[in-house]
């Protein structure tokens, strides 16, 4: 009997072997794979320090607020300064608080495959709390995102479109629920089920809190089984292993809207972000600056995302070779 680690490890070889021999394999030609290689090493945690840093002295804020429109502009302006296309998208929610302007601030990174994968972290910050700057609750996961954009826009542009999500609106005014909280996801998600795109989606990862000195990613049990695989997987090879588990329970985060419309979608989020091991007691808080971070748990979450993308264009060119249109 294979051990699930053994088939794990064993399924890329099987897996690709099934297809060409079965099914949609009995074509008489198929087209070559498509080689799109996203280098891991040339993401350098270092980067995404510099990203967070520059992203909190840009200012941050609030949903709806002045601040907010501040930290959409910038970083709509700092993708393009990367060469990178970005648009603002602008909708209006109703909160608790009343009606409020929300922006989610996308980069698009051309592929030529018609599938595509976003890459997502919220902007805003929590409101309600004295001196709050939040370095890793949103800054940690706008720093990773901002600094893989070089890296996604230096490989060919043969594989999937792929999509740098800024998302505003994440954190509710009082309680979660229909119209407060997840304001962007849920926009988001409605708009490509709504231009039928949603089906092109191959995966959905959110990276949030990952910034944490001591990094433990905690992955919640409502994320797409497949995916956390493959962040398991990826996180093996690249002998970081340890810096990954998975939660006891369910965290409603920015992934769920895309995951209840039927997007695949993974939440990497270190939910133990505190002054000693399995606390959390620096979330929501002024403790929560940017001396609590470290540029190699960046890192660490930076480049086993990137074996993720390099996973999933594996599995789309094996689908491609052996099912050809």
């Amino acid at each position: 009997m294979l051990t699930p680690l053994l088939w794990d490890k064993m399924k890329w070889i099987v897996l690709p072997l099934f297809l060409m021999l079965n099914g949609c394999g009995q074509h008489e030609s198929s087209p070559s794979v498509v080689q799109t290689d996203y280098r891991v090493s040339d993401f350098k945690g270092s980067n995404a320090f510099s990203e967070v840093e520059r992203f909190l002295k840009s200012g941050s804020g609030i949903a709806g607020s002045p601040a907010a429109l501040e930290a959409a502009d910038y970083l709509e302006r700092r993708l393009q300064e990367m060469g990178i296309s970005a648009t603002t998208d602008t909708f209006e929610e109703p909160t608790p608080e009343g009606s409020k302007t929300f922006r989610n601030v996308i980069g698009i990174i051309p592929g030529k495959q018609d599938r595509m994968i976003i890459l997502g972290a919220h902007y805003d910050l929590k409101s309600g709390i004295d001196s709050f700057v939040g370095a890793n609750d949103s800054g940690s996961g706008v720093g990773l995102l901002l600094a893989m954009a070089p890296v996604l826009k230096a490989a060919s542009a043969g594989g999937a479109e792929v999509r740098l999500v800024f998302l505003d609106g994440e954190e509710c005014r009082v309680n979660y629920g229909s119209n407060d909280g997840l304001h962007g996801s849920r926009h988001l998600a409605a708009k490509l089920v709504a231009e039928v795109r949603a089906k092109k989606v191959q995966a959905f990862i959110l990276v949030d809190m990952i910034g944490d000195k001591d990094l433990n990613v905690t992955i919640p049990r409502n994320s797409d089984p497949s995916l956390m695989s493959a962040v398991f997987r990826a996180a093996t090879e690249a002998g970081t292993r340890s810096s990954f588990s998975l939660c006891d329970y369910s965290i409603l985060d920015d992934h769920q809207p895309f995951i209840e419309r039927g997007i695949p979608a993974i939440d990497l989020i270190d939910f133990q972000y505190g002054s000693a091991p399995r606390l959390n007691d620096y979330w929501h808080t002024s403790q929560d600056t940017l001396d609590k971070l470290s540029a190699s748990s960046l890192e660490i979450v930076g480049q086993v995302v990137l074996r993720v993308l390099n996973d999933l264009q594996v599995a789309a060119d094996v689908t491609a070779a052996a099912c050809p249109k």
